[in-house]
């Protein structure tokens, strides 16, 4: 999904006449006329004049008492100071603009105000304030068609945000239809790259590549550089999904070069996103790390959580590629506390679904790394996955949640990474091992531990390393622990071990039948819980009677 958004936060330029005052200096023009020269710095890109004149008619409205001008300056120079990554300096100057629009008693400056405080709240990921803060906008706009079609737009996005692609297309309809008849350009220019953004959703990518084509003309026309800024870079990824990478670098360097201009830091984050998945994907692996750690970086520093999840993953599949792989699932890991934070504030079917994409690269990466394991033992190979499946099934007869599901899945296919520091002829070895071979084995459950020191996982899977070798009757290891002691993840990971151990061929005997290793396994019992046993039994043991 398009992480940009063209939020309509601001007044359009109503009170801009076209035509610059000649020959009046700052001190000879009135605050209005003030106001319109900022927005004119404002609308072209020219953050820095836009500032200074801001502020000079927030000086004049407030020597002259003119609320109005005071409102909207406050704003507007809020907005500036938000694209640029200030965000608390932002919601200060739309506060005061919030305390002198209800002085005024002024219900229209009041909606717009809300709606701009609520669109800091989306951006910053604070779904649920921002639905509160727009629907109190909406019963201050009185009716007027502009604004509510600007509230609308947004409640749109929210929608969509929160993969609500009906409630979506219903607000962005309503807002395009309020925009037609008030004659908002902007607005209509707002209303079709945010219908190019429901159609990415949906993969529709000519009708997608379309809408913000037109987005694009009209914030040309109307010379409004953030947006045109926006369609570049949301038509990027229009690019990347069809694989055309020069149009996808043509598109998110023109982006970046519009967002370096207004000083926008999320926009900056999210065109260097692009580039670094553009340049992984025509194998430049160095370039690609540059710029995906460059988003990352703005992403955090801006405080824009959606953007920095997204940077994490794109550069945890980089490592990935590179056999990276602890480096790979610590970017993951992060990602994943960043998407649970924002779920955290309110049910979201968005970031459910990018907590699902996320926990698929996350297995991905974790599959693909046990499978390196196997590939120093030719006897061995497939046995991760097996154990993986074997485990899932005795983990589901036991009634298991979702969670401990995915926390066994991972577990077994990492289960044995301790053994790549065991040597080749001891793992390889064509009879039985020594004593003292036997205790280099038996190291391997702690030395996984220390692979994955550095690495935290939002599952508990550690514990499942660590102890897959323990028996329930204390004669396994490393630890030599019993009964109860042994978490029941780590049991369940132990059978399946057992059971796919026995019944492939190893270096130093032959694969037993199942029929044989099954009945190993009941006079060896006493090492499981009985309920771990008797699911065994119930699942693959029955399996095995039935064949």
């Amino acid at each position: 999904m398009v992480t940009n958004p063209a939020l309509l936060l601001d007044l359009p330029h109503l009170w801009v006449t076209g035509r610059r005052p000649l020959g009046l200096r700052p001190a000879t023009r009135s605050p209005r006329q003030l106001l319109e020269e900022a927005q004119r710095h404002d609308s072209s890109g020219r953050m820095d004049e836009a500032i200074r004149w801001y502020n000079t008619a927030i000086n004049a409205a407030e020597a002259k008492d003119e609320g109005a001008v005071l409102a909207i300056a406050l704003r507007l120079m809020g907005i500036v100071h938000h694209r640029r990554g200030d965000p608390e300096r932002a919601r200060t100057l739309c506060r005061r603009s919030h305390e002198v629009a209800l002085a005024l008693g002024d219900d229209l400056l009041v909606a717009e105000v809300l709606n701009t405080l609520g669109g800091f709240d989306l951006e910053g990921g604070d779904y649920d304030a921002a639905r509160r803060t727009f629907r109190q906008a909406l019963l201050r706009d009185g009716e007027n068609g502009a604004v509510r079609g600007r509230i609308r737009q947004n409640l749109g996005i929210l929608a969509n945000i929160q993969g609500d692609i009906s409630e979506a297309l219903d607000h962005y309809r309503h807002s395009l239809k309020a925009f037609e008849e008030s004659g908002d350009n902007r607005g209509r220019a707002i209303s079709f790259h945010n219908l190019g953004m429901i159609n990415c959703d949906l993969e529709r990518w000519d009708e997608a590549h379309d809408y913000f084509s037109r987005s694009r003309a009209i914030a040309d026309d109307i010379g409004d550089v953030h947006l045109e800024g926006l369609c570049s870079l949301n038509i990027t990824e229009v690019h990347l999904a069809r694989q055309q990478f020069e149009d996808a670098r043509s598109s998110a360097e023109a982006a970046l070069e519009v967002f370096n201009q207004l000083g926008a830091q999320d926009g900056r984050a999210a065109a260097y996103r692009f580039l670094g998945i553009l340049y992984r994907e025509i194998g430049k692996p160095a370039v690609a790390e540059a710029r995906l750690t460059l988003s990352l970086e703005l992403a955090s520093k801006g405080h824009f959580p959606l953007e920095e999840a997204e940077a994490l993953r794109e550069l945890a599949v980089l490592y990935q590629s590179q056999g990276r792989n602890q480096e790979a699932l610590n970017n993951l890991n992060a990602a994943h506390r960043v998407f649970r934070r924002l779920a955290a504030k309110v049910d979201l079917v968005d970031v459910a679904a990018k907590v699902t994409k996320l926990e698929g690269t996350f297995l991905e990466v974790i599959r693909e790394w046990g499978q390196s394991i196997e590939s120093a033992d030719g006897y061995t190979h497939g046995h991760c996955g097996r154990v993986a499946d074997y485990a899932l099934r005795v983990a589901r007869a036991l009634e298991l949640g979702e969670g401990e599901l995915t926390t066994i899945r991972l577990g077994a296919y990492l289960h044995d990474l301790g053994k790549v520091r065991v040597p080749h002829e001891i793992l390889n070895k064509d009879g039985p091992l020594t004593p003292e071979e036997f205790t280099i084995i038996k190291r391997h459950p702690v030395w996984g531990l220390e692979l994955l020191a550095t690495i935290e996982f939002p599952w508990d899977i550690k514990p499942i390393i660590r102890w897959h070798h323990e028996k329930y009757d204390g004669t396994g290891y490393p630890d030599g622990l019993q009964g109860d002691e042994i978490p029941l993840a780590a049991q369940i990971v132990c059978i399946a071990d057992v059971y796919d151990a026995m019944t492939t061929t190893r270096s130093y005997r032959p694969a037993m039948e199942p029929e044989v290793a099954l009945e190993q396994m009941r006079i060896s019992r006493s090492w499981w819980h009985p309920d771990v046993f008797d699911a065994f039994m119930a699942t693959i043991g029955q399996d095995t009677d039935h064949g």
